[in-house]
């Protein structure tokens, strides 16, 4: 019976927002002019300056694309464009249902967290390669990575319009009360983070226990602060064409290993580290009344809470760079997809809507107004976050950006790595030891 209720509710589901897929496809005039409506749906963003209305008083957080969808109708009359306003954590689910009920928007978000397009959407058969919207001089205005994102099998699915990556915070308060450099330009070697952490950790108060840690960080499935230390080296999870576990090599073993080893050997790591409390990793380095360690790495949002929320004297710097000699960080890539669509005259439309609100100008805006950094060269040369430092700094590490394997069972593979890298952080198992044991588990997954 609860299956069977499940089933209904989902159905329920598909009816009440068939209206918003592509099932009517407008009309088309002697000359080619396609008229109706389209659909797009979107998650919230950011709302006008002293705006309070809304949910939570934010502000309606809808107001740029809807005044983005206004300019698009008033200069194409006889199109309408209906926003269907979902929560990002709901995105997922709600376009699985419609999916499955062939009854999918025309447009949809992706996620900047999810990192790029989905690959089991485009399995699937049902969103459209967009390779005849874009020249290639056009997509050379894309960063490599970013288009990279969008890219599967030579095609690609999607506009990129946004980017985010993990970067190292530094608090400057507890470099200077432990007299240590911070590094210049925000760049270091291993061995001279691991100087530095070890120097930042210390006694502040005399009383023969440690008070403040160089470092710290957390480990949990779908959260990635920690895996570019993982990267240093030149090891990956997974092989470039996903057949192969390869987490398990030894550049990536040794990488682990010794970021595990800055708690249970050289000591200069809080016994918290790898654990999974998110909230409480993040007050110890940014709340006023802790500060008790120095140095720890955050996605974007971290950065401007650190402005505002958590006053903060700190800088932002890259990853430490191993044996590759390359600096090295995850991110992700925010943007728009095209679902199927029956009709070549309607599919034109679509594609200049998405083009609309793609441009250098709107990229550059979505930067400034909703802290992310531009996926296209020219919007990023505006430099839209010349008067903020810290973000400024970020931003030039987008061309260090590498992406998550896209495997459509990479949740399931993510859960069983994450498994065993706690136990690493704890002590239980060496890094050798629980990538072996993680390895059988995941090309499991990949053989499916």
């Amino acid at each position: 019976m609860k299956f069977f209720s499940l089933m209904l509710l989902a159905l329920a589901f598909v009816l009440v927002l068939s209206a918003c897929g592509n099932n009517s496809d407008g009309d088309t005039d002697e000359d080619g002019n396609w008229t109706g409506t389209i659909t797009i749906w979107d998650g919230p963003r950011w709302a006008e300056e002293g705006d309070t209305s809304g949910e939570e008083g934010k502000g309606n957080q809808y107001f740029w694309l809807e005044g983005k969808i206004k300019e698009f109708e008033d200069a194409n009359p006889g199109v309408k464009i209906e926003l269907i306003q979902v929560p990002w954590a709901e995105m997922p689910d709600k376009l699985g249902v419609n999916i499955a009920g062939q009854s999918w928007p025309d447009i949809a978000p992706v996620d900047i967290s999810g990192s790029a397009v989905s690959i089991d959407h485009i399995d699937q058969g049902v969103i459209e390669s967009l390779d005849d919207l874009f020249t290639e001089e056009e997509k050379s205005d894309f960063y490599e990575n970013a288009l990279e994102a969008y890219t599967f099998d030579g095609k690609m699915y999607g506009i990129p319009n946004s980017l985010t990556v993990h970067s190292m915070l530094l608090n400057l308060e507890l470099f200077e009360e432990a007299g240590v450099e911070a590094p210049e330009n925000g760049e270091w070697t291993w061995e001279e983070f691991l100087e530095a952490a070890e120097k930042l950790t210390f006694d502040r108060d005399g009383d023969g226990t440690i008070d403040v840690y160089g470092f710290s960080t957390y480990i949990l499935p779908g959260y990635y602060e920690a895996w570019p230390f993982f990267y240093i080296n030149g090891g990956q999870p997974l092989s470039d064409d996903l057949s192969e576990f390869t987490f398990d090599s030894p550049e990536a073993i040794e990488a682990i290993q010794q970021l595990a080893d800055l708690k249970l050997v050289n000591e200069a790591a809080p016994v918290s580290m790898g654990g999974a409390d998110v909230g409480g990793t993040f007050q110890a380095w940014a709340s006023e009344e802790q500060r008790t360690v120095a140095m720890q790495p955050w996605a974007t949002w971290a950065i401007t809470s650190a402005q505002t929320t958590y006053p903060t004297d700190f800088m932002v710097a890259n990853y430490p760079t191993g044996t590759t000699g390359e600096p090295v960080t995850i991110g992700g890539v925010g943007g728009w997809t095209m679902f199927k669509q029956e009709s070549e005259e309607k599919k034109k439309v679509v594609g200049e809507f998405m083009k609309f609100i793609s441009t250098t100008d709107e990229q550059y805006l979505m930067s400034k107004s909703y802290g992310i950094f531009p996926a296209r060269i020219s919007a990023a040369e505006m430099n839209p976050f010349e008067d903020n430092e810290q973000m400024a700094r970020a931003q030039e590490m987008s061309s260090q950006v590498v992406m998550l394997p896209r495997h459509p069972e990479w949740k399931k593979i993510d859960e069983i790595i994450q498994r065993e890298l706690q136990l690493v952080f704890n002590g239980e198992k060496t890094a050798e030891e629980a990538m072996a044991t993680a390895k059988p588990e995941v090309e499991a997954l990949l053989g499916e």
